[in-house]
């Protein structure tokens, strides 16, 4: 863990970068395309970091240096706090910046962005509730000192109430430094498209896309509140310092848009641009759609090698529209690619070496290992099949010996009424043939007496969690069949950071390491599958891959004889690897894909209307017969071969 100088430092360096030197960056690897030379079209000062807890200590670092400093000048350090999954991180930094290293919050002076109306304090859905739980109660600060907007207020007291707010930042001092999140419609707090740039603490309605992001948290869009209570866009504007956070690909669009883009009021985040002091930290994820790391030739001169040219020839395609053997040096001098072209010593020999650089990606069944011991790690009880059913079917009939470790419940995914119709068909069963009736009706009445008083996002009962987790676990097995294993060749993990019975987990802790490396020293496997998806909305993806990554250097890290397995990850029901990005393109035919889609069909829990479906409001199934066909529809239009469909895998 790095000290809090090494942080403060790191956090000094974030915010001095100047991006017209190539992609800012802290911690991990550049890109492979980071020679970028020229100015680059952002205007906010953009820091990519590869790694969430790097990011928490940077953003933690910079507060902890300012809480010292006006500490040490006997002032008090005036925050603006945000709520959500992507500062938790930093929350998380600061408890431990408080513990070990003696930071104090007795000199903190704090203002939450805002709060749901109407919401009662003690409410699971609260920031006021989510504000103390993550880190006011774990840290010195005086409780007289936290100010959030109060979401219980008669709705006769609200102006006055957000007046006084407005009052309370300015008798503070203004605040010093502001953290920021920002939604996908670009909102910051909750001044969602429309917000003007004078706009003060006020009551909100929601957007339908930020009530449609929540919906997940309150389990069910119909249960999200239509308003809320939100700092304006002056009043973020006038604090001295601000740090935007983001992560994930759902992120990326908005990302540009926020940072490339026109200043305009259907983006609240792009009135930043304006702010003399803003930075804006994403992960790799968030930061694909930028043009530095998108279409870094389109800046200025890059360094060519073999994946940059491979991803530049690839646009060039789609963009002229043409099969990659058909670019000519037209196409290459009207789109700042003449160097590329150059490098090579022809059109030809450019096309020629990204079509074959394409095509040996592609591997059918003959191509695919065989005989090898294989864990397929499911961070959900069905994305093993929604994600990877092709080429599970296709490892089965290599005879590879198929292990699927699913490794949390998704209990929370099942609605009630699939409980009650359980209930209905024990009780059934029982009545007709079972007959002692005592055990069985038991625990219907019990689950019924508590869905009957059960509120929205109440945590369901221990016997209700269980019973959502057999509903899951029976249909994670009935999946499988179908790609021709049985419940033999299922583990079920049940990671305790999952158990928490709300949306929001626990952080990955030596438990979860723990059994997920007790698998590996089990099973002792050739090739692992694992979820790199990084636009699952909810973070489990991303907390699994993490536990995983933890085994892995347990087990194989301190033993120099150990044979670390290959591993291959593929990516969840949100999104697909690029043909360009991909290791593996693994065709399918129409009966693969029908095949793979049964698999799918028989998540039952999950079929018609899945608990949290994210933006897309298809069905699952639907996503991914898309996906795989667009995929090989990709490769036919950049004239390659044609198939039915394709799924993609990056070799790690």
């Amino acid at each position: 863990m790095a000290s809090s100088s090494a942080v403060a430092s790191d956090a000094s360096q974030a915010r001095a970068l100047d991006t017209s030197a190539g992609p800012a960056r802290i911690g991990g690897s550049p890109f492979v395309h980071a020679g970028v030379t020229g100015t680059v079209r952002e205007r906010i000062p953009t820091v990519i970091i590869d790694e969430h807890g790097a990011m928490a200590r940077v953003v933690a670092g910079r507060i902890a240096t300012l809480i010292r400093e006006r500490a040490a000048a006997g002032r008090a350090l005036v925050l603006g706090l945000a709520t959500g999954s992507t500062p938790i991180g930093v929350y998380r930094e600061l408890i431990r910046l408080h513990r070990e290293e003696g930071l104090s919050f007795r000199h903190v002076v704090s203002f939450n962005l805002d709060e749901y109306y109407p919401m009662r304090a003690d409410s699971i859905h609260s920031y006021h509730r989510f504000m103390w739980e993550n880190l006011f109660s774990h840290v010195d600060i005086d409780a007289a000192n936290v100010h959030i907007p109060d979401g219980a207020l008669a709705r006769a007291d609200v102006d006055a109430a957000c007046d006084a707010y407005e009052a309370a930042i300015v008798a503070a001092g203004g605040i010093d430094f502001q953290l920021l999140g920002i939604g996908k419609t670009g909102h910051i707090g909750f001044n969602e498209p429309g917000s003007g740039e004078q706009s003060r603490t006020r009551l909100v309605h929601l957007d339908s896309i930020t009530r449609r992001d929540a919906a997940a948290d309150f389990f069910g869009e119909e249960n999200v509140p239509r308003e809320a209570l939100t700092m304006g866009i002056a009043t973020i504007m006038a604090a001295r310092e601000v740090a935007i956070l983001a992560t994930g690909e759902h992120k990326s669009g908005i990302v540009r848009r926020a940072v490339e883009g026109e200043i305009d009021r259907a983006v609240a985040a792009t009135f930043l641009q304006r702010h003399p002091n803003t930075t804006f930290y994403v992960d790799d994820a968030a930061a694909v759609d930028l043009t530095r790391v998108a279409t870094p030739w389109l800046l200025d001169e890059v360094h060519w090698d073999e994946a940059l040219a491979v991803r530049a020839v690839t646009w060039l395609a789609a963009k002229q529209q043409k099969a990659i053997l058909k670019l000519t040096q037209t196409d290459y001098a009207e789109n700042n690619l003449t160097s590329l072209v150059a490098r090579h010593g022809s059109p030809g020999a450019v096309n020629g070496l990204v079509f074959n650089v394409l095509g040996a990606k592609i591997r059918g069944k003959s191509k695919l290992p065989r005989g090898l011991k294989t864990i397929c790690f499911s961070p959900h009880p069905d994305d093993d099949v929604i994600s990877m059913g092709g080429i599970l079917r296709k490892f089965v009939e290599n005879d590879n010996a198929m292990t699927v470790a699913y490794m949390t419940s998704g209990n929370i995914a099942v609605f009630d009424h699939d409980v009650r119709r359980y209930m209905d068909f024990l009780l059934r069963l029982d009545d007709e043939r079972i007959g002692d009736g005592t055990a069985v009706k038991t625990l219907v009445d019990t689950v019924h007496a508590f869905l009957e008083r059960k509120q929205a996002g109440d945590v369901d009962i221990a016997e209700v969690q269980d019973i959502k987790r057999i509903i899951r676990e029976s249909e994670a097995v009935s999946g499988i069949e179908v790609m021709g294993l049985n419940k033999s060749h299922a583990r079920f993990l049940n990671l305790p950071f999952y158990q928490t019975g709300k949306v929001r987990k626990d952080p990955i802790g030596p438990a979860d390491v723990a059994i997920v490396a007790d698998l590996l020293r089990e099973l002792q496997p050739d090739l692992i599958f694992v979820a790199g998806d990084l636009s699952d909305p909810h973070g489990t993806h991303r907390m699994c891959k993490e536990a995983i990554d933890l085994a892995v250097a347990e087990v194989y890290g301190g033993d120099a004889a150990a044979k670390c397995p290959e591993i291959w990850l593929y990516r969840g029901a949100w999104q697909e690897w690029p043909v360009t990005e991909a290791t593996v393109l693994v065709p399918l035919s129409q009966e693969e894909l029908t095949l793979k889609i049964q698999a799918i069909f028989k998540h039952q829990s999950q079929k018609d209307s899945a608990p949290f479906p994210g933006q897309d409001e298809r069905e699952f199934w639907q996503r991914v017969e898309q996906r795989n066909k667009t995929t090989a529809r990709q490769l036919d239009q950049l004239g390659l071969a044609e198939y039915f469909a394709m799924e993609a895998y990056v070799i790690a």
